[in-house]
């Protein structure tokens, strides 16, 4: 098992970077845009009225990311939302390395065609500093996720940190990876 590389990381080895080298034009292989991390982020506002949602929340981003999830917690009171300091509000996971590509592969092969009246992925969604993040409204979408022991159906933020340096170069390493924009409609 130690000689196994998930398949996306194969594929950026293989044939990604010797692509975006060609189509960017870049001098040093240093300079080839590569994913850094990807954060799974659920945010669970229904924690403040029942507190064990927090835990079945967990379980689930557990199953999703192969890894134990942060608990994030307020940082301080709100009255109006009933919400104290130090109150869990959601969870978070930070993926690395082949977990990572393992996410992504399963994200985007088998979760994203899972989604409702799915048009493709925002090609706006992006921050200018070359990450990309998007939002889905049900957690449900995932494989691991058993339909039938779900008690609560969570959306999640994913956010895909890269080390390109602008938009078209993040847009183009993660079409590369398959990632489904929608048609080219050059005006961005």
């Amino acid at each position: 098992m130690a000689d196994y590389t998930p398949r996306l990381k194969s594929l950026y080895a293989d044939s990604i970077r010797a692509e975006m080298k060609k189509e960017f034009g870049y001098k040093n292989d240093m300079q080839i845009p590569k994913l850094d991390k990807i954060v799974l982020n659920m945010g669970i506002g229904e924690c403040v009225a029942d507190s064990k949602k927090i835990r079945s929340a967990v379980a689930d981003m557990e199953v999703i990311a192969g890894q134990k999830p942060v608990i994030t917690r307020a940082r301080n009171s709100i009255a109006g939302f009933k919400v104290r300091e130090g109150m869990p509000l959601g969870c978070k996971v930070t993926l690395r390395g082949d977990r990572m590509y393992e996410f992504l592969d399963r994200f985007i092969t088998v979760a994203m065609p899972r989604i409702r009246d799915f048009r493709g992925a925002n090609p706006k969604s992006f921050d200018g500093r070359g990450n990309y993040a998007m939002g889905i409204k049900e957690h449900i979408i995932f494989a691991e996720i058993d339909f039938d022991k779900v008690d609560e159906i969570w959306g999640m933020d994913i956010v895909m940190c890269t080390t390109a340096d602008s938009n078209a170069e993040a847009k183009s390493l993660l079409k590369h990876f398959n990632m489904p924009f929608p048609a080219e409609s050059e005006g961005e």
